[in-house]
């Protein structure tokens, strides 16, 4: 029993100390014959050994180019196999990969190719909306009047050169100052792939790999640099925590760009000689669903919101979900309610919770695949092993358990900082090493924790803290409700008052005194919310994260509220 909210997760389960490169063909040296990758939406099915030759073909052709240790290479691109090889290549050939958002438009785009200094480019030609080529040629008219591989262009003075995913699928030819992602895979000579073996021995687990924009909410975003230490150890315990096995599927239908899909999702199996399955390019509810059928998948990923939206898929109930066992829930607060639907409707039974963000590679806690359902359905879990957490209050002190604060962590999971940022790391990292979260968050005393919100929603109300997490809890309960988010709003009188915004389920219909009524006598008078809308859907990012400073941007402006009143 604690008796203050400080973790640390004690194991006798060693680190890791291998690059991926080196721990992926350990991989393929003990589970060669089995699946390792199947991507439907590209009639893709291969075993370890086959996604190494093409991970080796891949990162011999890169090097074949001209790039050398620490040079930045990025990813533009949404789910397929290019971006699985990708990952790996630039890891063994000591290159560090920068996921850029598939949603990024091009101010983004310019901003995160600079401010890494990328010099090679590998996108996609397009995804929904966006076209990848068109944008990158806006910024860089220069690439139409260049051979591969020699762009000079005065808005992106890194850049040198492009590769296009799907040339030779989408009529054989890539664009004019292109390669293609198949003519760089064959350009590695026997000097390439010797030198691939020779970077095995000299390449360092601490090196980084990997840089990560995060959302950038406030000001620009911010490119959180990991290592191969980092996502490596985060991938494979996260993997021990599910009961992992050469035997297990996992449905991966979020994004490869972030955490949840290279890591929870890739490293993850890897590390335990499992099969990466993707149902598509990005989500869509009916493609997971039949995924899950037809690759008897054993473990399926999702953030709250993809879990919604495949029990309400009407189809739903036509698929035979019987294989499922395991996955992860996270990304955003994980609502109770549509756990025990999940665990009761979808056969997860030991589908766990995971918390963690970009920063701590992400993940810091989670829950057991034994833990009792109470406990899984209300809590984030436990600490991770090797890792620490305390929470805090206002002057840094730890709190006794039970007790609302910032959490903060610490150990192998933490970022080197953010990419070329000295000041916002120093803020970000203390002194001692410990992350600063920005979350607010509880530990019991049996060491279970638990999310209240962020630091920066938490509801002032007349002197009263409120988190919105709770009452979004209390309001799922309501038969009607499909999902809820809930956020302060300015006045005068109160500093801040509550605002919901609900979407309710198919075919339902309510009114706001029906809400309010519900609410009546089961929360706290200043937790019933003052005003409420019902919506659609909610502002997001790709990787399913609520926005809520966006709804509170909307409301302020519908409500004639001044600005300054948020003061």
């Amino acid at each position: 029993m604690l008796n203050q909210s400080y973790v640390h997760g004690a194991s006798d389960d060693p680190l890791i100390g291998q690059t991926i490169g080196v721990n992926f063909d350990e991989a393929v040296a003990r589970w060669g014959a089995r699946e390792a990758l199947v991507v439907r939406h590209q009639n893709i099915r291969w075993t370890y050994t086959e996604l190494q030759k093409k991970v080796d073909a891949f990162a011999a052709g890169l090097l074949a180019l001209g790039l050398e240790t620490g040079d930045r290479v990025g990813i533009w691109s949404p789910n397929n196999s290019e971006w699985v090889v990708t990952q790996f290549a630039t890891a063994k050939a000591g290159l560090v990969l920068v996921n850029i958002n598939p949603a990024y438009r091009i101010s983004e785009l310019e901003y995160a190719l600079n401010k890494v200094g990328c010099k090679t480019l590998i996108l996609a030609a397009s995804f929904k909306s966006s076209d990848y080529i068109g944008m990158i040629k806006e910024i860089a008219p220069e690439v139409g009047h260049c051979a591969p591989g020699a762009l000079d262009a005065k808005r992106l003075t890194s850049l040198k050169t492009l590769i296009q995913i799907g040339g030779a699928q989408i009529g054989g030819e890539a664009e004019s100052g292109f390669f293609t992602f198949e003519d760089v895979a064959g350009r590695g000579s026997d000097a390439e792939h010797d030198q691939l073996q020779v970077l095995a021995g000299e390449l360092q687990f601490d090196d980084p790999i990997n840089i990560q924009f995060t959302s950038g909410t406030t000001g620009f975003p911010k490119g959180a640099t990991l290592t191969h230490f980092n996502i490596l150890n985060n991938g494979y315990f996260v993997g021990e925590a599910m009961k992992l096995t050469p035997e297990d599927r996992l449905c991966i239908p979020v994004p490869l760009y972030h955490c949840f899909g290279m890591v929870l999702g890739n490293l993850a199996c890897t590390t335990h000689g499992a099969a990466m399955i993707y149902p598509g390019e990005g989500f869509e509810p009916l493609s997971v669903l039949e995924t899950v059928e037809a690759e008897k998948c054993t473990g399926l990923h999702g953030v709250p919101t993809m879990f919604i939206a495949e029990l309400d898929h009407p189809d739903f109930a036509k698929f035979d979900l019987r294989s499922l066992r395991t996955g992860i829930m996270a990304g955003s607060p994980c609502p109770i309610e549509v756990m025990k639907r999940v665990i009761g409707e979808m056969n997860l039974s030991e589908i766990t919770i995971a918390y963690g963000m970009t920063e701590t590679s992400p993940v810091s806690f989670q829950s057991g695949t034994d833990d009792p359902l109470e406990r899984r359905v209300s809590t984030v879990g436990r600490i991770m092993p090797h890792v620490e957490v305390k929470i805090i209050d206002d002057d840094g002190r730890i709190l006794p358990p039970g007790e609302t604060g910032e959490l903060l962590t610490r150990g192998y999971s933490v970022m080197q900082g953010y990419w070329n940022d000295e000041e916002r790391s120093a803020e970000a990292i203390d002194s001692a090493g410990w992350m600063h979260t920005g979350d607010l968050a509880t530990i019991d005393a049996q060491g279970y924790g638990n999310i209240v919100g962020r630091v920066k929603d938490m509801v002032i109300r007349g002197g009263e803290n409120v988190y919105p997490r709770e009452i979004e809890e209390y309001l799922y309960r309501h038969p009607k409700i499909q999902d809820v988010q809930v956020f302060g709003v300015p006045d005068q009188r109160f500093g801040e008052v509550i605002c919901a915004w609900i979407a309710l389920s198919k075919g339902e219909s309510a009114t706001e005194e029906e809400i309010i009524e519900f609410c009546k006598g089961q929360i706290a008078h200043y937790k019933i919310p003052a005003y409420i809308r019902f919506v659609d859907d909610f502002p997001m990012t790709v990787t399913g994260k609520i926005q809520k400073f966006v709804m509170r941007d909307a409301m302020i402006e519908e409500l004639g509220l001044a600005v300054e009143e948020t003061a």
